[in-house]
């Protein structure tokens, strides 16, 4: 039972997992520094507002505080175009870069030496202008 475990936690896409959740967890806390540091100043030096927190509505006297919700879009959009940009495209330009281009396959066909039609490679006389055709390629 305790071996059966072993074998799966030690498979490679448990410990790939766990890797990722753990490098997405500190990602996203650089990433919620960044927005409450960084960006929602800047934010505030445009609309004079220090942050999205404050933000809301009212219905019929319901108050819609949306201000977290737009500061976690805000937060996901930054942490989506951070790994697409620092992640995605380095690994796809790298794997791009080591896949070998597929080998072209042998030729089955040749060309007459009279009339530039097309043969099979073996043919030792063109089927359509009768001339003697030698060797492999012409």
């Amino acid at each position: 039972m305790l071996s059966g475990f072993k074998q799966f936690i030690l498979r490679g896409n448990v410990v790939d997992l766990a890797v990722g959740v753990v490098i997405g967890g500190a990602f996203g806390t650089i990433v919620t520094a960044l927005v409450k540091d960084i960006i929602n100043p800047v934010i505030a030096l445009v609309a004079g507002k220090p942050d999205f927190t404050g933000i809301s509505f009212a219905v019929r006297g319901t108050v819609f505080p949306i201000g977290d919700f737009i500061t976690a879009v805000v937060s996901f959009l930054l942490v989506a175009g951070a790994v697409y940009f620092f992640v995605v495209t380095p690994i796809n330009a790298l794997i791009a870069r080591t896949r070998k281009a597929p080998t072209p396959a042998d030729p089955t066909t040749k060309k007459c030496p009279e009339c530039l039609s097309e043969i099979p490679i073996d043919a030792r006389r063109c089927a359509h202008c009768s001339q003697p055709v030698m060797g492999k390629a012409a």
